[in-house]
Parts: structure tokens; C-alpha cells; sequence
């Protein structure tokens, strides 16, 4: 029994430590997905999109070669006012029937003075941007069904016309809508 023990820790050192890594789910009942933008450069309007799902590939001893793709659906887009959020899905913000989703495809993970960076391909309306999300592990645990679940959060702010989402009224000074998004992201995953 102690050579068996010792022969599977021998191993799990020669071995590159990226076959340890395990492939998670975002669980959406634990996670969120909000923004929030100027108006009128006086508040701030919040929102969320509800409809998201996603894969995380993590490893807490080699997060640098961890990845992560996120699939949101632009019809899910919630900011508590209908008549707004009809608005953002029609033809002068997300136009959801021709780019009915926002996607993110990470190309790699970076160790920063800050601590971790997430960098990848952002598409929203159709046009595809390389982003840096900073972020935080929050915490890794198994669950009462013996599931490996971890927790993460990130921020980033992308300026919406870069995208491609640029609608503006035009007679309003300063602008009734703020170009600088801020995305925040809470995501609670599950071992697959």
C-alpha cells in the first residue's frame, strides 16, 4: 500500500501539472453577468443579462494555463424598464435578431502586479475586439455532491461604439448615453 502511495506521488510530479486541470460550467443560479453605463453623465443605469453559459478549464496550481469561452444571449438584457430594453435590442444598440449573442473566447492567462489577467476575443454586435479582464479566484471548495466548485470575479470597461453599439441622441449635451461600459462578472462554476 506504501509503495502504491508513493508511486502516485512520484508520478504526479513528472506529470505536467495541466492534466490536473479540471473543466467547470458556469452555474447561472450562482452567477451574474451586470454592466452599468452613464446617463445623461449625471447616474448610472444597471443591467444584467440573465441567459449565459460558459466552460472554464482550471487549474488552482497552474491557472496560467487555464481558459475559459462565454456565450451570452443579447435578448436576456435586463435593466428593469421594458420600454429600455426593447429599445437595446432593436436595430440601435444590439439588434438581437441579427447578433443574437456576445461572445468571449480566451487566448491565455497572465500573472500581473494586480494579480491575474484574463485575455481573450470579445465579439459583440458582430465585431470582435481583444480584451484584458482582471480577476480574482474567490475560492475553490467541493460541494455536498463531492463537485469541485469554484468562484470568480472580474471587471473591465469597453467603450460600446468600438462595438459597434453606438446609437447616440445627438441634441443631447452632455450625451444621454455614456460610451464607457463597465461589465462586471461574478461567476460561480461546477465541475463538469
Amino acid at each position: 500500500m506504501k509503495r502504491a502511495a508513493l508511486f502516485a506521488t512520484v508520478i504526479a510530479f513528472l506529470l505536467p501539472s495541466g492534466l490536473w486541470a479540471v473543466t467547470y460550467e458556469i452555474d447561472n443560479a450562482h452567477s451574474s453577468i451586470g454592466f452599468n453605463i452613464r446617463h445623461l453623465g449625471i447616474a448610472k443605469v444597471k443591467g444584467y443579462f440573465h441567459d449565459f453559459e460558459g466552460t472554464i478549464v482550471y487549474d488552482e496550481n497552474d491557472v496560467e494555463n487555464g481558459s475559459a469561452t462565454v456565450t451570452i444571449q443579447t435578448t436576456s438584457i435586463d435593466t428593469g424598464n421594458d420600454d429600455r430594453d426593447n429599445h437595446l435590442r432593436s436595430p440601435d444598440f444590439f439588434e438581437v435578431e441579427t447578433y443574437p449573442a456576445i461572445t468571449f473566447v480566451s487566448t491565455g492567462v497572465e500573472r500581473s502586479d494586480d494579480g491575474l489577467v484574463l485575455m481573450g476575443d470579445l465579439t459583440i454586435h458582430g465585431v470582435t475586439r481583444r480584451v484584458e479582464i482582471p480577476f480574482e479566484v474567490l475560492g475553490t471548495m467541493r460541494d455536498h455532491e463531492g463537485k469541485m466548485r469554484d468562484g470568480f470575479e472580474g471587471s473591465l470597461t469597453l467603450k460600446r461604439e468600438d462595438f459597434g453599439v453606438g446609437w447616440q441622441d445627438l441634441k443631447w449635451r452632455p450625451p444621454l448615453i455614456g460610451n464607457d461600459v463597465e461589465i462586471t462578472l461574478n461567476l460561480e462554476t461546477v465541475e463538469k
